[in-house]
């Protein structure tokens, strides 16, 4: 399978896992990153999570698809991250004490896949 048929068949498929997920009701936080709140309109995918605890700090991934926009996932984290004590960096990097969170967009032209990645600061 070719690299960008690979990756349209992976927003498809997230996206699809999102929609059913969400018949299941929504939560407030990620449940990796239990104070990294879940955008409006997005469901997280827990199966597709990873998380690593190293002696540097924890390393987390995780992923959240649904029918929203990119400019209302954006502008619901900088309203709300600055609260919880996040400093935006821009392009979706956020700073909190010695940790990261980069939220960035992967695939879908039908809804939005976010991919949160949480790590120590280098």
């Amino acid at each position: 399978m070719s690299r960008i048929a690979g990756r349209i068949f992976f927003a498809v498929w997230i996206v699809s896992a999102a929609f059913a997920a969400s018949a299941q009701g929504t939560q407030a936080f990620l449940s990796t990153m239990g104070d990294v709140p879940l955008a409006p309109g997005l469901s997280e995918l827990p199966a597709m999570g990873v998380t690593f605890d190293d002696p540097a700090g924890r390393i987390v991934e995780a992923f959240a698809a649904g029918r929203t926009t990119r400019d209302t996932v954006t502008a619901f984290y900088r309203a709300t991250l600055p609260g919880l004590g996040w400093a935006e960096l821009g392009s979706g990097r956020y700073r909190r004490d010695k940790e990261m969170l980069l939220i960035e967009f992967v695939g879908a032209d039908s809804g939005v896949a976010v991919r949160y990645l949480l790590s120590p600061v280098s």
